[in-house]
């Protein structure tokens, strides 16, 4: 029988309040899911596509808000891109080093994929000039990352701070080739880089500390450019000046989106979920290995190759018997980190309900994510009852203590509002998180989904 009034969302002043009530004896999860498309290829595929000689087709594109921020700076600079839509985006490109100067200021939004991606094309494109800016999170958030190594390549930009913040100034300039080592494992620092390198002349090479995620190599490649990827040494080379035609790109489920489905099923008794068609490329599926490092029942069905990307159907059921916890702690660091960073929020969930103490480490990244993750995550689940220690890169969560409901905030960061919403399927009592409005910025189908799968 469906769960009668579990989940509620009401309007409170111009915000959004989400309210969690799970029955006393429990809920019971189950159901196929679809997950939103990946954010990180959507934001790639409109910006390759805008750049390409030709007509790109996407299917699948996330329709959240970041997406939109992109394909609105790239329809600013000349691109024509259909409406968006999860069915068939049209983009008919205008040609690397063709984009129009801008007649307003380019608006990131929250983004900080669109608009540290987008300064690196910006930068090449001599003779032009932009200004880039976001709203209050996206402008608090560290350019520096970026500027610096570009500025190597002999871009001008400035802006507040030094350049370290946005709103940003660019006055595109023919670049130089460079080697650069990044000090982290970045895939928008990569990224920037690499796509500053398609318009100048040389090999333009950067090598991280471990591998991130490799979306941009995997696409750039599909639209042409040279490119070549060392794995021993966590170097990627692009040969510039390249030429990008359009292609037809299917973009596969989520897999940040689907971690918060997979830690339900983990953390929720007698649940039982499949979330289909998720990419499961190899740079991403770290959340999968915590997980399973932590005992969690996970397979992987039907695994296949979409457009180049490796996809298959998730299949999450409750582990635990009895009186045994289905999860026990472990410690998360090292090269493990840059392939689930955006995972930790509702990993740190998963581990409040582990035996044992679980460490995450290495993760300072997080600090300047949309909010401080490490401090807002710890902050909220404690007032929940949970036992979590900050520490400067990371947590130590004691788990095994019960969750009760109360009034925790999103600090409009998408992944700490579902995060917290998992943990209250297993608070006692009512959660209201709010400012909830925020899960819109990656997954606006949340809350309607979780109402369906808490139904049975």
């Amino acid at each position: 029988m469906p769960v009668p009034n579990v989940i509620s969302l009401n309007t409170i002043a111009d915000h959004h309040a989400l309210a969690i009530a799970p029955p006393k004896d429990g809920l019971v999860l189950s159901g196929r899911i679809r997950v939103p498309g990946d954010k990180s290829i959507s934001h790639r595929a409109l910006m390759l596509g805008a750049l390409a000689e030709g007509e790109t087709t996407i299917a699948g594109l996330l329709l959240g808000e970041d997406p939109h921020s992109t394909a609105d700076c790239f329809r600013a600079m000349g691109a024509q891109i259909s409406d968006l839509n999860t069915e068939h985006v049209r983009v008919q490109g205008i040609g690397l080093g063709q984009l129009l100067e801008p007649n307003d200021v380019l608006n990131a939004g929250n983004s900080g994929t669109t608009l540290r991606l987008m300064l690196g094309i910006l930068a090449s494109h001599a003779g032009r000039f932009f200004t880039v800016t976001g709203d209050q999170s996206l402008r608090s958030r560290p350019m520096s990352r970026v500027v610096q190594p570009l500025r190597q390549m002999g871009a001008d930009i400035w802006g507040r701070k030094d350049a370290g913040f946005a709103p940003l100034a660019v006055r595109g300039q023919s670049l130089r080739p460079i080697h650069y080592h990044s000090p982290i494992a970045s895939a928008q620092v990569k990224s920037c880089i690499l796509l500053a390198g398609l318009l100048t002349e040389g090999s333009t090479t950067v090598t991280e500390p471990a591998l991130s995620r490799d979306h941009s190599e995997r696409m750039l490649k599909a639209f042409g450019a040279d490119l070549t990827v060392d794995p021993e040494t966590h170097s990627v080379t692009i040969h510039g000046p390249s030429r990008l035609h359009g292609q037809s790109v299917i973009v596969p489920g989520d897999i940040s989106s689907a971690a918060f489905w997979l830690v339900a099923g983990a953390i929720v008794p007698g649940a039982d979920l499949l979330i289909e068609n998720v990419g499961v490329n190899p740079t991403r599926t770290g959340v999968l290995d915590a997980l399973c490092l932590m005992g969690a029942d996970i397979t992987q069905e039907q695994p296949r190759l979409v457009a180049g990307e490796p996809v298959a159907d998730l299949r999450v059921r409750y582990a635990g018997t009895g009186n045994h916890p289905p999860l026990h702690a472990c410690t998360l660091g090292g090269d493990l980190i840059p392939r689930l960073i955006d995972e930790i929020p509702v990993l740190a969930v998963a581990a409040t309900f582990a035996q044992g103490t679980t460490v995450i480490q290495d993760a300072a990244e997080l600090r300047v994510k949309e909010s401080d993750r490490i401090a807002v995550m710890s902050n909220q689940l404690n007032q929940m009852g949970a036992h979590i220690t900050e520490r400067s890169d990371g947590m130590e969560i004691v788990g095994g203590t019960p969750l009760h409901g109360t009034v925790v905030d999103s600090y409009t960061d998408h992944r700490i509002a579902m995060s917290l919403a998992i943990a209250a399927l297993r608070a006692a009592g009512t959660t209201t998180i709010q400012r909830a409005e925020a899960v819109a910025v990656s997954y606006p189908d949340f809350v309607p989904t979780l109402k369906r799968i808490c139904d049975g």
